[in-house]
C-alpha cells in the first residue's frame, strides 16, 4: 500500500495501558494475503511528552484519549515500511520531531521530512536504538519502568499465530506466522545484512531484566522474554 496522504482510519482496537506511561493499540492492515494486524506503540515521557512509535491513524476519539494522556511530540518511523501515517500525523501535530533509522532515512523523507536519526529524549528511562546488524534500516526502543524494562521492535520480531484458510496457509508458507515468536525467513533476508551483529544485540537484549517485548505485528510477548530472545539468537546462528 502506498502512503496516506490524509488521516485515513483503517479497522483498530482501543488504546491499552499496558505499563506506566506506556500505551499500545492494534489495528487492521488489508494486504493481498488477507488482513494483517500491525501496532502502535505510545512512550509517556517523565515531561509528559509522548513518543509514538510506528504510527497508525486512530478514530477521533481514541486520538482524544491519546492527547488527554500527553502531548505528541516524537514520531519514530521505525523503518521504510512503517512510514503509511507518517505524512498524516506530522500534518496534524506539525512541531513532532521526525526519527527515523539513516537507512531508512531517504525513503520515509520522500513522504514526510525527516529531523534526525538520533535522538535523546531527555528522559534516562527511554532509549531510542537502531538496531545492529540492519544496515540502519530498523530502530527499537528500550523503556525501563520501576526495575523492569521493555523492549519495543519494529519488523525484526514477529509473533502472528497461525490463520486458516488458504491465505493463512500462504502467510505461513512466507514465515510470517507460528505458534511461537520468530524472525520471517522474508525479514532475515530484507532486514538483517550482519547476522553476527544483530545475533549480539538480541543477546544484549536478552541481559536486561525485560517483563515484556512489544512487537508491531502479533501478540506482546510476556512469557520470559529474555530467554525468547536467547533462543532467537540461537536459531539465527544455526
Amino acid at each position: 500500500m502506498q502512503p496516506f496522504e490524509k488521516w485515513t482510519v483503517l479497522p483498530h482496537g482501543k488504546l491499552e495501558e499496558i505499563d506506566e506511561g506506556l500505551l499500545t493499540v492494534v489495528g487492521d492492515l488489508p494486504m493481498p494475503a488477507g488482513d494483517f494486524p500491525r501496532r502502535m506503540t505510545v512512550v509517556r515521557l517523565v515531561d509528559g511528552r509522548l513518543v509514538i512509535f510506528s504510527a497508525i491513524s486512530l478514530h477521533e476519539d481514541e486520538m482524544q484519549a491519546l492527547e488527554r494522556y500527553g502531548t505528541p511530540s516524537f514520531l519514530i518511523v521505525p523503518n521504510d515500511i512503517h512510514r503509511m501515517d507518517a505524512k498524516a500525523w506530522k500534518d496534524r501535530y506539525p512541531s513532532l520531531v521526525v526519527v527515523a533509522p539513516p537507512g531508512a532515512r531517504e525513503k520515509v523523507a520522500e513522504v514526510v521530512p525527516v529531523d534526525a536519526s538520533e535522538i535523546d529524549f531527555g528522559d534516562p528511562r527511554v532509549h531510542y536504538v537502531n538496531v545492529p546488524g540492519t544496515a540502519g534500516h530498523e530502530a527499537a526502543l528500550v523503556v525501563e519502568r520501576g526495575g523492569d524494562a521493555t523492549l519495543i521492535v519494529n519488523d525484526v520480531i514477529w509473533n502472528v499465530e497461525h490463520r486458516r484458510g488458504f491465505r493463512g496457509t500462504l502467510l505461513r508458507l512466507l514465515g510470517f506466522t507460528g505458534e511461537e515468536p520468530k524472525i520471517p525467513k522474508l525479514v532475515k533476508l530484507r532486514a538483517i545484512k550482519d547476522q553476527k551483529a544483530f545475533k549480539a544485540q538480541l543477546e544484549r537484549w536478552a541481559s536486561l531484566n525485560l517483563r515484556r517485548i512489544v512487537v508491531s505485528h502479533g501478540e506482546i510477548v510476556t512469557h520470559d522474554p529474555p530467554a525468547v530472545l536467547r533462543e532467537l539468537a540461537a536459531k539465527l546462528a544455526a
